[in-house]
């Protein structure tokens, strides 16, 4: 297996608790091979006080605070702009990737050059409904299996540093990650994620083995910022939203031109009219609200 260097970045903001398990995991699971990089947005003292306690291991690499909550452009810019690895990642302050990930994608980078980034999924494995993720399911090269779409989620993936020397940086249209793995789609490359699924445990999930949120008091207390856009204010919304949200990636469509912009705005006018209109998930994601 090719030893190409991997950089991976961490921003951490006020969750103290969560920080220590994912950046704990994150460098346990790190070789020679890897360097680890952390922006430290905020001051809160229990955060700071987590993350100064691996400054000095050997895997950290870089690392930088910012007393302005940065959000992710400016901290992913950091690392895409000044990274010279083969390969670059993330890894959110609120997720455990599996042990093994790091090798298992770049090895599929290796046996499939069409490849962007690869990712971990971040749901339950009962959130995978084979019926509905078949389609979307591509043989690729060796027997490689990917359960393609325009673009992953934001923390477990691997993305090869050809693709920022292509498409550049994050721009300031792109408030989020997924527009930028959706220009790197319509480059030519194949997002996706690895299949049989890579299980990373997302820790704002209420279901996950580490979560801190099992109440409706501790989702007020501990809002994620997906629950907050979503409104989710209770704790059996914001489950529903991530089986929503977990159906709704498997449904949807792998090809890019789906999510041109004009087209998408189109979509949504019309299905404030006919909410089925042009949506595969959306029988779907009926048929979970008749269940709960």
């Amino acid at each position: 297996m090719s030893s190409g260097m991997i950089d991976i970045l961490m921003i951490t903001y006020n969750r103290a608790e969560y920080t220590r398990l994912s950046l704990s995991r994150l460098l346990d699971t790190c070789d020679d091979s890897c360097r680890v990089w952390i922006w430290q947005n905020g001051n809160d003292p229990e955060t700071l006080q987590t993350v100064s306690e691996w400054r000095d291991h050997p895997r950290v690499y870089r690392y930088h605070h910012s007393a302005e909550n940065r959000k992710l452009r400016d901290p992913s810019n950091w690392l895409l702009s000044e990274s010279d690895g083969d390969y670059v990642s993330k890894v959110d302050d609120d997720c455990l990737v599996p042990d093994g990930w790091l090798e298992t994608l770049r090895e599929a980078h290796i046996r499939e050059p069409r490849l962007g980034a690869v990712a971990c999924w971040h749901f339950l494995p009962e959130d995978y409904l084979s019926e509905v993720a078949a389609k979307k399911i591509l043989k690729m090269s060796d027997g490689l299996r990917v359960m393609c779409h325009p673009w992953v989620g934001g923390s477990g993936f691997l993305l090869k540093r050809a693709c920022v020397d292509r498409v550049g940086l994050i721009s300031k249209r792109e408030s989020g990650i997924t527009g930028y793995f959706l220009r790197i789609a319509r480059a030519g490359w194949t997002n996706g994620w690895l299949f049989p699924f890579l299980y990373q445990e997302h820790m704002d999930d209420p279901r996950a083995p580490h979560t801190m949120i099992r109440s409706d008091d501790d989702l007020r207390r501990h809002l994620p910022l997906s629950a907050k856009n979503f409104g989710s204010d209770s704790l059996s919304k914001w489950e529903a939203q991530l089986r929503r949200s977990a159906v709704r990636i498997q449904a949807m469509p792998s090809e890019v031109e789906y999510y041109n912009p004009i087209r998408q705005a189109v979509r949504k006018r019309l299905q404030r009219l006919f909410p089925a209109f042009d949506d595969p998930a959306h029988k779907y994601i009926q048929a979970l609200k008749s269940q709960s």
